[in-house]
């Protein structure tokens, strides 16, 4: 499926042979596909270029260091954005994000170009029981910061952005940039007014011997959430008449419709 609107935007750091599978995955659903790789070492580029000779429907950017997630989303927004895309959906280079759920995806966004199409993740039983669970905490305090807009997952990083207003609040901050993007950028989303939609989405957890990587570090990364929250929770603070007469709104918005009783 192609759209001269919505492109795919994949962030890779070192995924080896595995992301060559996660592209071809996300080009069989999808067409642009842009990965953006961040510092790679690991000969990404040439192997990309190589596989993907002659399809003019996959572009590569390539970062001279490593930046971070957030970092490598943030140039290819800005590329996206200069190239005329409205929308982009991010997913994940090691294999855990559902490519045939690409379509879907998209076709939210246009039925709703100001929202932000968020990725609820159907767990296996391939999952690690501390990433369910642990994830749990994030979302709470997601849900806090937006005084409970709807966020199901502030984790997830399979989602549709509105690529100008998600760019727009990446350069006014310079955090954001590493595992800390996808939370934050969806709780500012919310605070900005952008409606969130949550799909369904299955994830897989991949082993070594699947080509499964992880750059994901427990004690730095957590510290680094942990920091994020609080620093949402005061935005929160300081925007909270805005976010509460919001929510007074909406919940007045989305009351059910009785239809009118005839009197006999």
């Amino acid at each position: 499926m192609t759209d001269p609107a919505r492109v795919v935007l994949i962030p890779s750091y070192n995924t080896g042979a595995r992301l060559l599978e996660t592209v071809r995955e996300a080009r069989a659903a999808w067409a642009p596909v842009w990965v953006v790789l961040d510092g790679s070492t690991d000969g990404s580029g040439d192997a990309l270029r190589a596989a993907f000779a002659g399809d003019t429907q996959l572009r590569v950017l390539e970062l001279p260091e490593n930046r971070g997630k957030g970092a490598a989303v943030l140039h290819g927004l800005r590329a996206a954005e200069e190239a005329g895309y409205t929308h982009a959906l991010t997913m994940d280079a090691d294999g855990q994000h559902p490519a045939e759920r690409i379509p879907a995806f998209m076709e939210a966004a246009a039925a709703n170009p100001g929202a932000l199409i968020l990725g609820l993740p159907v767990f296996g039983e391939d999952a690690p029981l501390l990433r369910v669970r642990g994830r749990r905490i994030s979302n709470w305090w997601a849900e806090l910061e937006t005084l409970h807009a709807g966020i199901g997952d502030s984790l997830f990083g399979f989602r549709v952005y509105p690529v100008s207003a998600l760019r727009r609040i990446m350069e006014r901050t310079r955090w954001m940039r590493r595992f800390d993007f996808d939370p934050e950028a969806a709780v500012r989303l919310c605070w900005l007014g952008a409606q969130p939609i949550n799909i369904p989405a299955p994830v897989r957890y991949l082993g070594k011997e699947e080509g499964g990587v992880s750059h994901f570090h427990y004690g730095r990364d957590n510290l680094l959430l942990t920091f994020m929250h609080v620093r949402l929770v005061l935005g929160m603070l300081a925007r909270l008449p805005r976010l509460a007469w919001r929510r007074s709104h909406r919940g007045r918005l989305s009351e059910p419709h009785r239809p009118a009783t005839s009197r006999s």
